[in-house]
């Protein structure tokens, strides 16, 4: 079946190549209709998920990424028809020079032909992955997990559905339809018809693709994100922020799992912001200071500096300084999004210096960590490694380049 699939891609990849821009964002903008006009039949199929994990005890942040609804459709609607406003990559020209010889060289932008994407209870990244590589001129796989499947495969059929009577071809979007291990690890092995492989997922996910994948891989990451609140900060402004950035959506990669507080301030400050996430639900684990200071806290173990938790749990700890803040960032941290909050700019501006994360904030909340807040469009998956991609990764990041050289008859002596 994997192997069918990646030679149907392979082939429908050439086709996207040639592709104009006005062509794709036409299927873009039918893919978003026909989302839209078929929301109950996604809707029933996501039922049928969201029971099944519901019987097998899926924690509730996990439901929450899980279950769609009407709203959630229409976003990611919309999300296509983002990604169809957006500029076109494919041929863009990123510098030209001249050489004594008189050659002509260039640097274009091209896809990267066949994409695959292997991803967990997210049924929206269906939507999302096929928009940004159609976009970007690429074919795609996906392989979803075994709690979406129904979702993710209904999803799917739509979305090819509406790429038929168009010039682009239906092959360019498959959706694997199987949930067993052995088909994803087949997968991984068909270097010879898929260029790259995106892992998007918790920890034991991507650690798998990466030590298992015979295709290069862009490591999107686990997100063990901290707020670090400095001495000077307006705390009535700084509670808020920490709330948002752990609360409002627990099962994502951009929520902040830890807190670092100032020693300063602590005193004052942490029953404030503990209190204030009790108030949301959150359980509490803190450092040997944090308990002197609000003894019923939950003792964290080295671990939990660690983990990335994706439910309704914060690690705090005092720091001396904001050199600590940042080592301590840096050791345990994912390379995800990290804050500081401040009212110091020299402060803020070393904290966005030595943090080493593909997104680092001054007085926001990590939650906007996102390819549509970034004015991306939909994204593909957050890259925490440091090749050509990093951060939230749309269109522009799937492409790779070539070199275009123009001559006069030049020969190398």
């Amino acid at each position: 079946m994997i192997t069918e699939m990646c030679k149907k891609a392979k082939v429908a990849s050439v086709q996207m190549a040639k592709l104009s821009a006005e062509t794709k964002n036409t299927a873009l903008c039918r893919m978003a209709n026909a989302l839209e006009a078929n929301t109950d039949k996604i809707l029933a199929a996501n039922q049928a998920d969201v029971e099944a994990a519901k019987a097998k005890g899926l924690k509730l942040s996990l439901l929450d990424r899980l279950a769609i609804d009407q709203r959630k459709i229409q976003t990611m609607a919309r999300g296509l028809r983002e990604v169809s406003a957006l500029a076109d990559p494919i041929g863009t020209i990123i510098s030209t020079w001249t050489r004594p010889n008189g050659l002509i060289i260039s640097q274009v932008r091209v896809p990267l032909g066949v994409v695959g994407v292997i991803y967990e209870s997210r049924p929206d990244v269906t939507s999302d992955a096929a928009a940004i590589c159609i976009k970007s001129g690429n074919a795609v796989i996906l392989r979803g997990g075994s709690d979406a499947l129904n979702s993710n495969v209904a999803i799917g059929d739509v979305l090819r559905d509406a790429l038929a009577g168009t010039n682009v071809p239906v092959d360019a979007i498959q959706v694997v339809n199987s949930p067993e291990r052995k088909v994803a690890e087949e997968l991984m092995r068909m270097r010879q018809y898929i260029d790259v492989l995106i892992p998007r997922g918790g920890a034991d996910l991507i650690k798998t693709v990466v030590e298992t994948s015979r295709i290069p891989v862009i490591e999107t990451g686990t997100g063990n994100c901290h707020v670090y609140v400095e001495e000077d900060t307006d705390l009535d402004k700084a509670t808020p922020i920490v709330i948002n950035a752990k609360c409002q959506r627990p099962g994502t990669c951009n929520a902040t799992e830890k807190l670092l507080v100032h020693s300063k301030i602590a005193d004052h400050y942490l029953p404030v912001v503990i209190a204030a996430l009790r108030k949301e639900g959150v359980e509490v684990r803190g450092d040997e200071e944090t308990r002197k200071i609000v003894p019923d806290v939950k003792a964290a173990i080295e671990q939990d500096w660690y983990t990335e938790y994706l439910d309704l749990i914060i690690g705090v700890k005092v720091v001396k300084n904001l050199d600590e803040a940042i080592a301590h960032i840096n050791k345990y941290g994912t390379r995800h999004s990290d804050a500081i909050l401040t009212a110091d700019f020299d402060k803020a501006m070393q904290f966005i210096r030595e943090v080493d994360s593909a997104a680092v904030y001054w007085n926001a909340s990590t939650r906007f960590t996102d390819g549509n807040q970034f004015g991306l469009g939909a994204e593909i998956g957050i890259s925490t490694q440091k090749l050509h991609a990093r951060g939230p990764m749309s269109v522009q990041h799937l492409t790779t380049t070539k070199y275009v050289i123009l001559g006069s008859g030049q020969i190398r002596k």
